[in-house]
């Protein structure tokens, strides 16, 4: 592996989200969620997005994880997690 593709591999996205499904076998449904100013009044606005993830160590609905950004895995799939931050109560 060059240089230049080992510094791409460490520049992956990497965010937080929630759990909201686990019914699927490898995959779960996460919903990254994000907080921001309007950019005229200024009134804090919420934007959600669920995206799949390949999950290989066990989170279960109600977890908060991690995710990396990764290849295509599957159809839909382009995440996978790579650990639990927190789990559900």
């Amino acid at each position: 592996m060059t240089e230049q593709a080992a510094e791409a591999r460490n520049r992956r996205k990497v965010r937080t989200g929630v759990v909201k499904s686990d019914k699927m076998t490898k995959t779960v449904t996460v919903v990254m969620e994000r907080r921001f100013a309007h950019p005229v009044y200024g009134k804090q606005i919420t934007r959600r997005k669920v995206i799949k993830a390949r999950n290989e160590v066990g989170a279960k609905t109600g977890d908060t994880v991690r995710l990396m950004e990764t290849r295509p895995l599957a159809k839909t799939v382009r995440w996978r997690v790579t650990e639990v931050v927190e789990r559900a109560k």
